[in-house]
């Protein structure tokens, strides 16, 4: 009797790490869903949209610029970011506010990545804590699930002329 109650226990046991270790290879490299929330985003996400965020991408060095990606925070390790890429290793961007009369530009540092918020007026993001690391990002949101009425493919930047080309 207790031997086979131990060994329907030992059964479960294995299973269970069994099938925890297919869902975190399944979180960490394929994707998973991501509710968002902030103003950071808008009008592209708004508050408590639900998105899909695939992570192979970060995997084998596909980020680019444009693309939503979300990072973990700068500033509070615990906590997730979602911004645009505005600027890779190498890339000229503008530094400066949109409001600012005089506008200053720097160069992305290797390894880094330039993040933006969509709503510049309202957004924590590189202007303030400067360039990220690429090993920060956890992965690259492709896909709007909630709500329904916006289902689908994410809308290009409305900043799209921050992206500088030289």
């Amino acid at each position: 009797m207790l031997r086979h109650a131990l060994g329907k226990t030992l059964r479960f046991v294995g299973y269970t790490v069994q099938y925890g270790c297919i869902a975190h290879c399944a979180f960490e490299y394929l994707g998973g869903i991501v509710v968002c929330s902030g103003p950071s985003m808008e009008p592209t996400i708004q508050n408590s949209d639900i998105v899909f965020s695939e992570n192979l991408s970060r995997h084998f060095y596909c980020i680019r610029k444009g693309d939503i990606v979300i990072v973990k925070s700068p500033n509070d390790p615990k906590s997730n970011i979602c911004k645009r890429v505005i600027g890779l290793e190498g890339d000229k961007v503008c530094t400066s506010n949109p409001s600012d009369f005089l506008k200053s530009h720097s160069y992305v540092p290797k390894g880094h990545v330039w993040l933006e918020g969509d709503n510049l007026r309202n957004s924590t993001d590189s202007r303030c804590y400067g360039p990220v690391p690429y090993g920060l990002i956890r992965g690259r949101i492709c896909l709007k699930i909630w709500p329904l009425n916006d289902f689908g493919f994410l809308r290009a930047s409305p900043n799209g002329h921050r992206f500088l080309d030289d």
